[in-house]
């Protein structure tokens, strides 16, 4: 895949995070379900807004933090998102393009402003995350550039995309397209309730259309409705190329066929927020991946990057990441 000019193109919502702190106290008083993400309408994200601490407004969206990791990491990467022409959409734009990410998705000019996403982190760092998804649900069919996806050795799809109908589409046109110009097509989970929305139609795809699938304990264990990690480890071997699962402290695991590696967490100083930290691994692991490095680095270098952006606040990494290079890749 040398011939390829970006290493991973991502579709996912381009979402502006509005993070702020808060205690289990109030997650109770609004109802909300710890460590999840819910989609909200409008009203509720203006009532929650207004009933929320100082907050923190960083670009963010499950694929965006991804290829934004991985651009830190040195690689090229691209994204294919929708925001609205508006200042929340200019922040967005200069945001990914700051981290070097190509993102030429024309903006919406009429409709939902851009999306938002109000993300509470709780004194265990847990993130609480509450989705109002505005222009999201307009990417279409017609904003998938046919000739990045071939040009892209990866296209890498979050799991939250297939709530809304046309962005659906545009999923299963991406996946299509890579297929058929022989590339790899990966794709996150992203949360737990949405593998229940969509359980039968993700379980297809992985069967399917999915070479690289990325999701955490929890997601995987839903996806084939099992109480136990072990069992949902068979299920998947059997369902695709790799499967790179995460399981917060306890590590990760990388399975291809009979080839399993079981990998510790990488060693962190202080847990201050644990937004993001799916997305850096995968950002890490792709990175290996579209350089060539057998699966253990891979698996090595996606949670050096989840160590690194559990250590601050924010979905995006403070310092570098192909700064963790040295320490991993020999």
């Amino acid at each position: 895949m040398t011939d390829a000019t970006y290493d991973v193109v991502a579709l996912g919502n381009a979402i502006v995070d509005v993070l702020s702190q808060a205690d289990d106290a109030f997650l109770e008083t609004h109802a909300l379900s710890k460590g999840t993400m819910t989609l909200i309408d409008p009203p509720t994200a203006e009532q929650l807004y207004g009933a929320m601490g100082p907050g923190v407004e960083v670009s963010g969206g499950s694929a965006a933090n991804t290829v934004a990791g991985l651009a830190s990491f040195g690689g090229k990467a691209a994204f294919i998102g929708k925001v609205r022409d508006d200042q929340l959409g200019d922040v967005f734009r200069h945001d990914i393009r700051a981290a070097g990410v190509a993102f030429d998705t024309p903006p919406a000019n009429d409709g939902a402003s851009t999306a938002r996403c109000l993300i509470l982190v709780t004194p265990d760092a847990q993130r609480t995350m509450q989705t109002f998804l505005g222009a999201c649900i307009e990417l279409g069919p017609e904003d998938v550039d046919e000739d990045l996806i071939k040009k892209s050795q990866v296209t890498y799809l979050e799991g939250y995309l297939w709530d809304p109908p046309r962005a659906k589409e545009a999923f299963v046109k991406a996946s299509k397209i890579a297929g058929d110009a022989g590339r790899k097509v990966s794709l996150s989970l992203s949360d737990p309730f949405c593998v229940d929305r969509h359980r039968a139609e993700f379980v297809d795809l992985v069967n399917n259309h999915v070479d690289i699938l990325f999701a955490n304990e929890d997601e995987i264990m839903s996806l084939y409705e099992v109480s136990d990690f072990d069992d949902a480890l068979q299920h998947v071997k059997n369902h695709c190329e790799i499967a790179a699962l995460t399981r917060s402290e306890k590590g990760s695991v990388v399975i291809r066929g009979d080839e399993v590696h079981v990998l510790d967490a990488e060693p962190v100083s202080q847990i201050v927020d644990s937004t993001g930290a799916g997305d850096s691994y995968a950002a890490g692991f792709l990175y290996g991946y579209t350089h060539g490095h057998d699966l253990r680095t891979c698996g090595r270098l996606g949670g050096a990057a989840a160590a690194e952006i559990i250590s601050h606040f924010g979905a995006r990494p403070e310092h570098p990441l192909k700064d963790l290079l040295a320490k991993i890749v020999n």
